[in-house]
């Protein structure tokens, strides 16, 4: 059984589209999305759209509960300077695309055939808006796991990929889709973009696993030109990461 693990694609249709044609030769059984679906990007509905014909899983990330309750955004640590994003995304949504956006559990139990637990969730299981990078402290995961039973741990919400060891279990990163980091996150500096999308995939082998990180490059010139004619709030933002 092989599974592809999709995250923090944040209305980046472009580079999702980069992903789907990759994963077309990928011969996948599953596909999980970990989170933070729409936002952001310029590509909110086409994104959308990509993931119902995908017949995802999901589970709910800090800007899908954003998205949905933007009074509350501060508490899903949304910056500021996302707000306006935020509300012009919403406005392109329909009273179905939300209530399928409600419907996104916070975290996913899967059991592969050969008894291996994955927990899949965003940030942590305690909350959407926890980050796990290599350096968080043992002490701070063992809060986080605490009464856990999984082998495998997956989540996204850092942009970071990242396989770590944790005890005899593993803590994973799938990456970002729309957002792929450069640096690790720091509060109070901007984020620069890198120009691929990032996956990873589980594949059961024997009574074991296998796990690869994908990068897939896309077409930053064509998102920028997109993104240029989207009215989005932030583009200046999106214009300065690749260089226009």
């Amino acid at each position: 059984m092989r599974i592809a693990f999709l995250s923090d694609i944040h209305g980046n249709y472009t580079a999702f589209e980069a992903v789907l044609n990759d994963i077309k030769t990928q011969k996948i059984d599953q596909y999980i999305c970990l989170g933070d679906t729409i936002t952001m990007g310029p590509q909110p509905i086409e994104t959308l759209n990509a993931l119902r014909e995908l017949n995802c899983l999901f589970v709910k990330g800090n800007h899908d509960a954003a998205v949905l309750n933007p009074e509350l955004a501060a508490k899903y640590e949304i910056t500021h300077y996302l707000i306006p994003d935020l509300h012009w995304c919403r406005e392109k949504l329909s009273a179905d695309d939300f209530k399928f956006l409600d419907s996104f559990p916070p975290m996913l139990p899967v059991t592969l055939p050969n008894g291996i637990k994955i927990l899949a969730f965003h940030g942590s299981p305690l909350s959407p808006t926890d980050i796990i990078q290599a350096t968080t402290p043992p002490e701070l995961l063992d809060k986080y796991f605490e009464g856990q039973d999984a082998d495998i741990y997956i989540g996204g919400h850092s942009h970071i990929q990242m396989v770590r060891r944790y005890g005899e279990k593993l803590i994973l990163n799938s990456g970002s889709i729309g957002n792929a980091f450069k640096f690790a996150y720091s509060p109070g500096i901007s984020p620069r973009l890198l120009p691929w999308a990032e996956y990873m995939v589980i594949d059961q082998v024997a009574d074991s696993v296998s796990i690869e990180s994908r990068r897939v490059y896309f077409n930053t010139d064509e998102l920028q030109d997109i993104v240029k004619d989207s009215g989005l709030p932030g583009t200046a933002w999106w214009l300065r990461q690749y260089g226009k």
